[in-house]
């Protein structure tokens, strides 16, 4: 990495580290005793050894031992007392990766750079993510350092980009195994007919000529197979080795003992040859020698072969996130200066008046101004049957308007569209780590050392003991072994079981934020619904109005209606949409104040009023009838949720609103209870509503009359019994809870807080899609499962047979190629997941 010496403190061979330097942006210093303050923080750090803080760049420099004290503890010192860190992050597109090997020297690399909190390295994407320190680094300084490493690093493109880049890269890798293919034709063909059971198949006599073999198999070593001798040299240099290492010594083993067998073999006149110790033989132009240039070209052949396969594979593997990008229509109709103007989507700004015909797809997300239509939602929601759109109504981005021309505002574009945060979130999915790929990281990490240890003991084994002498044969059983023994299953058996089940997910509308996410998720016991919205429509309706004796239905309405109106709950939207139903006008109120988990209060034509639970009247001492209680005990009983309504500290009446269960709600919660999941019902609302609602839905286990802030509490009590908890919620006032809970699945439908609180989102407003979220964690884990069995089954089973000579080199590249291919092709099998219930 080209930096100055006052941040590149690697240590030198041979010397003593003084301490890594780093650089922390720091935020929220205003003055010397603020930066005062940190310096001493820090600098009483243990592991600390110097501290420096600059006021005007706000910055902290510090210099540190890494074995003492992480960078993310000086960080969470910074932010102890009581400033703030600013990270920044980059994302890469990484070439030249072998195995998971590659993947964890670069992390590795990454890692001890001065300022780097956090380095991930997917293999089966090629990409990288690392966030730093600001200040601390520049992204050229982390390309420079993976290409120190001997990898190729560039900032990532656009999908556009990478996908042109990734099918040239393909083609090369598809011309290259074809042209060694093609070259080592010729040397299969000569060896094959040196089988007892295949004399009788004609080998020309040109292709048993020692000197034309070597033509052959020369330019498949040294050209076609030189990125493997580049590869290795890297790593060695590194002080680690990979795949490259077991190839390049393998194959070289191989071509190196025919070179010298050809260079002192002379031309003699024709006799009998052996070929590799078989025991059969043929005539030929050239003296009884053993070679095995057909090993080495065959080897890096069927290498070449598996690893184009496996491209192949790994690109079907991200055809999730291609699907998306394929919704987004190109161009856009855009009204500017009273013309219609055809435009690239991409040029929409916020605020642009939009025109979308009949059959077109919607270019951004914004707010319908003119016209009536109806819109297939179907890529969102699910639900196949269109939506009417009115004016003031909100569309999405990439959703097809069906029969009406519309005229909206734009409000969101670019990457702030609806569909762009899919794809974000399906990215951000596919390229993250699930904790299961530890345990191929630690393996990857010490496994070809001891691979290459094995290969030595195999050919010392049977050179000096099983075959005394038999210098051909102990090569032969030691080539093998190295061979059979490449990781690159290992490393390819949990990132793409992540790719192709997250995105396969992601097409049943299931955003899974992370790999860690995908992972945990099989081990949820216990699932917490919010009600209103999730297990209920959401959308609750005006049902029962009593007044007291002195209250005209009509005037009571009007305050109420008035005071709900600034209200953005759901129940107030239900309250004032069924007043006007009926006809009122409504006025705004002059006082309005929010009170959470009871009700509102407000202030209408100088009247103070009150709309809410038992609570908030008797904390306003307003006494209540005992029959008013008895008429709300019995509208709640009935399902309704009844609120009481007092104007100036008297009684005056009651609303009772009703929110019916989604068609779904029962069917879902039935296949949770199946799957051995404990379901419970949490709401603000009153405990009869609540059981109302449980009853119809088939929850038994309900906890009513819980206040927003409580919830949070109540899912750490189920945690504080030893339960996986999964909260499920879609209000602001469900985020505190979703982040409590072991995972947090946020209804698409709802806020944007939820979602973003949220560690997976059900773009579907349908509770199966908890289920199936469930589901998909376990027949995932279940796949990498069943990858990293297969990979170090490979190894396991393979490197004993071949140590023993029952294994030809060839046969263990083969192998070894077929591995990685069988991995991938696995993984891929999420890709045709048929969850248990179909989504409309």
């Amino acid at each position: 990495m080209d930096k100055s010496s006052s941040t590149d403190n690697t240590p030198r061979a041979g010397s003593q580290p003084d301490g890594l330097q780093t650089t922390l942006q720091i935020t929220g210093m205003t003055c010397a005793a603020c930066s005062t303050r940190i310096e001493k923080g820090l600098s009483r750090m243990e592991g600390v050894q110097q501290a420096s803080v600059n006021l005007a760049i706000e910055q902290a420099s510090v210099t540190y031992d890494p074995k003492a004290v992480s960078l993310g503890a000086l960080r969470d010192k910074v932010e102890a007392l009581g400033y703030g860190t600013v990270t920044e992050s980059v994302d890469l597109d990484i070439t030249g990766m072998t195995c998971a090997a590659c993947s964890a020297r670069i992390e590795k690399g990454l890692s001890r750079l001065p300022g780097v909190s956090r380095a991930n390295v997917n293999l089966a994407l090629e990409t990288g993510h690392v966030e730093y320190a600001a200040g601390a680094l520049k992204p050229s300084d982390i390309t420079a350092k993976i290409k120190q490493l001997g990898y190729g690093a560039e900032l990532q493109q656009t999908q556009e980009e990478t996908s042109s880049v990734r099918e040239r890269e393909l083609q090369r890798k598809k011309w290259k195994w074809m042209i060694s293919a093609l070259l080592s034709i010729p040397l299969l063909w000569a060896m094959v007919g040196h089988f007892s059971f295949t004399s009788w198949i004609w080998v020309p006599e040109l292709f048993m000529n020692p000197w034309f073999q070597l033509v052959l198999a020369a330019p498949v070593q040294f050209v076609i197979g030189w990125q493997f001798y580049v590869g290795a040299y890297k790593a060695l240099r590194n002080g680690s080795a990979n795949m490259d290492v077991l190839v390049a010594l393998g194959t070289s083993a191989a071509f190196f003992y025919s070179l010298y067998l050809t260079l002192t073999s002379g031309f003699v006149t024709p006799t009998t040859m052996d070929h590799g110790g078989m025991g059969a033989s043929t005539t030929a132009t050239m003296p009884s020698i053993e070679l095995y240039y057909e090993t080495s070209a065959i080897l890096i052949t069927l290498i070449l072969l598996g690893k184009w396969l496996e491209a192949v594979a790994k690109g079907r593997s991200s055809q999730a996130i291609k699907s998306l990008i394929e919704l987004a229509p190109r161009e856009a109709r855009v009204i500017r200066d009273g013309q219609e103007v055809v435009v690239p989507a991409a040029y929409v700004a916020v605020g642009d008046l939009v025109l979308v015909r009949p059959g077109d797809s919607i270019p951004v997300d914004g707010i319908v101004e003119e016209g009536q239509s109806s819109v297939d939602e179907s890529m969102l929601s699910g639900e196949s049957l269109p939506v009417d759109k009115k004016p003031g109504d909100a569309v999405t981005g990439a959703t097809l308007n069906k029969n009406g021309a519309l005229r909206l505002r734009a409000t969101r574009v670019g990457s702030d569209t609806a569909l762009s945060q899919i794809i974000k979130v399906v990215e951000q999915a596919q390229g993250s780590k699930a904790p299961i790929q530890r345990i191929a990281d630690v393996i990857s990490g010490i496994f070809v050392p001891i691979v290459v240890g094995i290969a030595v003991l195999t050919f010392l084994i049977w050179y000096l003991f099983a075959s005394p002498g038999d210098f051909a044969g102990s090569l032969e059983k030691a080539i093998a072994v190295l061979v059979i023994a490449c990781p690159c299953a290992l490393g390819l058996a949990t990132p793409t079981s992540v790719m192709a089940g997250s995105g396969r997910a992601a097409e049943y509308g299931i955003l899974f934020k992370g790999g860690e996410h995908l992972e945990s998720a099989q081990q949820i016991q216990t699932v917490v619904l919010d009600k209103t919205g999730t297990v209920t429509q959401g959308k609750p309706v005006l049902t029962d109005v009593i007044t007291a004796f002195d209250w005209a239905e009509a005037e009571l309405l009007k305050r109420v209606g008035a005071a709900e109106q600034s209200s953005e709950h759901p129940l107030a939207e239900a309250i004032v949409a069924g007043i006007r139903a009926k006809g009122h006008t409504l006025t705004q109120s002059e006082q309005f104040e929010n009170v959470p988990g009871y009700g509102v209060r407000a202030r209408v034509e100088g009247q103070e009023v009150l709309v809410g639970t038992r609570r908030l009247l008797a904390d306003a001492h307003v006494e209540v009838p005992e029959a008013t209680v008895q008429q709300m005990n019995d509208l709640e009983e009935r399902g309704r949720t009844a609120m009481l309504v007092a104007v100036d500290g008297r009684w005056a009446g009651i609303v009772a609103v009703a929110d019916t269960i989604k068609d779904t709600s029962r069917e879902a919660i039935q296949r949770l209870q199946a799957m051995g999941i404990d379901v419970i019902m949490i709401t603000g609302d009153n405990e009869r509503t609540a059981r109302a609602v449980a009853e119809q839905a088939g929850i038994h286990n309900v906890l009513a009359e819980v206040l927003p802030e409580g919830k949070a509490a109540e899912v750490k009590k189920l945690q504080d019994r030893g339960l996986k908890v999964a909260m499920v919620g879609d209000g602001i006032n469900d985020a505190p809870a979703l982040a409590t809970a072991d995972i947090g699945m946020a209804i698409g439908t709802g806020t944007d807080v939820a979602m973003e609180a949220a560690d997976i989102t059900l773009m579907r407003g349908d509770l199966n899609s908890i289920a199936d979220a469930i589901e998909v964690s376990r027949r995932t884990m279940g796949n990498i499962k069943q990858n990293l069995f297969w990979a170090l089954g490979y190894n396991v089973i393979g490197i004993p047979i071949a140590a023993v000579g029952f294994l030809a080199p060839w046969l263990a590249g083969a192998a070894m190629a077929f591995s990685s291919v069988s991995v991938v092709l696995n993984s891929l099998r999420l890709q045709r997941l048929k969850l248990e219930r179909n989504h409309k």
